[in-house]
């Protein structure tokens, strides 16, 4: 997860001079931004009225040497984004969620949405290639969760952190090493798997399947081995995911939390009140693992590296997935299992990172979940 020297704002180069001064932002300046930014290593885009297009660079947004897009530019990208569609998002003002593509250069997931009666698009750079655990940094424990059969596996993070591209990356490690049927779920579909040992069945929802429930239900009757949503954001999606992984499937998913404790609450939080006591006891049946992203800028200034807690659901973890009270005690245990079942904590991790000089002290501490503790592990070091 590292990318080029980043530009000074306002460095970011303008198609040509007529195209300045064009009274419509048209697909060859719009692409031309869209390549430059990729050439640069950017991971977002952003086209707002009023603004210049700004790419987010290393966390930063640098705006593009551009004139302030008006009202007919953030149109003129919706309707290169949206085809046909357009017309239908211009009536009822409910934003998409859709995918962009330049033919060898990238894929994009764009955004594009109304605000105070204006057009916006936000677009994620998807790259081409999925990169592997050593490009992106992941720890060697992820190894290990891609020879998991059954069960459900939860990769959490803040948005930008980087889910769907180690979700990604897990999948084609599978596709590398098992012949398996993959059924994805995904809104919109992002990164695109080459033919190698697994059978991939891609499905895009609002285009493929009418939403996810649907999918997942049909997803259940296509001989999966490992059904992959692309995120669980409501109780239907949770039930169905949890009994994929009742029924025998691997089922793989995202979700929005910092780490393995708010993953527990927030999964059986998507239940009724009612409900609750029993989706504790099937998740600890049912849970094998959860992987949590924190992307942290590199000492050199470069990139970003990821720092990441990884929990394997062992019998003592159990326990405390079912009864709420213990929950708090699951940090402990993953500091515990580091050595005989490959867990870690941010925390670890971070100490890690830090000794092999990936990151500042600084940075560490700061995104320590205990940071005296963490102070304290490197003195005892």
């Amino acid at each position: 997860m590292t990318t080029p020297t980043p530009l000074p704002p306002g460095s970011i180069p303008a198609a040509n001079p007529s195209e300045v001064h064009a009274p419509v932002l048209d697909r060859a300046a719009f692409e031309r931004i869209l390549c430059f930014g990729v050439e640069r290593g950017i991971s977002d885009l952003h086209f707002e009225v009023g603004h210049p297009p700004h790419l987010r660079l290393q966390g930063d947004l640098l705006p593009a040497k551009y004139p302030a897009l008006k009202p007919e530019d953030t149109e003129a990208v919706a309707q290169l984004l949206l085809g046909q569609n357009f017309a239908k998002f211009k009536d009822d003002h409910i934003e998409r969620d859709v995918t962009y593509s330049i033919e060898k250069v990238s894929r994009f997931r764009a955004t594009v949405f109304w605000q105070q009666g204006y057009v916006g698009a936000v677009l994620r750079v998807i790259p081409l290639t999925i990169r592997t655990f050593e490009q992106l940094n992941l720890p060697n424990a992820l190894n290990d969760l891609c020879v998991i059969r059954r069960g459900l596996i939860l990769v959490s993070g803040a948005t930008g952190n980087g889910k769907t591209t180690t979700l990604a990356a897990m999948l084609q490690r599978i596709n590398q090493t098992r012949r398996a049927h993959v059924v994805t779920v995904e809104d919109p579909i992002e990164f695109l798997f080459p033919k190698e040992k697994s059978l991939f069945i891609q499905r895009e929802v609002g285009t493929d399947t009418p939403n996810f429930r649907s999918a997942l239900v049909a997803a259940l009757r296509q001989d999966p081995d490992i059904i992959m949503v692309g995120e669980i954001r409501d109780y239907e999606t949770a039930e169905i995911c949890l009994k994929g992984a009742e029924t025998g499937h691997l089922v793989m998913s995202a979700i929005h939390t910092p780490d393995a404790v708010h993953t527990v609450q927030r999964f059986v939080g998507l239940f009724p009140p009612e409900d609750h006591e029993s989706a504790r006891v099937r998740l600890a049946e049912s849970l094998k693992a959860t992987v949590s992203l924190r992307l942290l800028p590199t000492i050199d200034g470069q990139g970003r590296v990821p720092a990441v807690e990884v929990m394997r659901v062992t019998r003592t973890i159990q326990e405390c997935i079912r009864h709420e009270d213990k929950l708090a005690e699951v940090p402990q245990h993953i500091t515990k299992g580091k050595d005989l079942y490959g867990m870690q904590t941010f925390d670890q991790h971070l100490v890690e990172l830090f000794q092999r000089k990936k990151i500042s002290f600084e940075v560490a501490k700061m995104a320590a979940s205990n940071p005296e503790e963490f102070q304290r592990s490197l003195t005892i070091e």
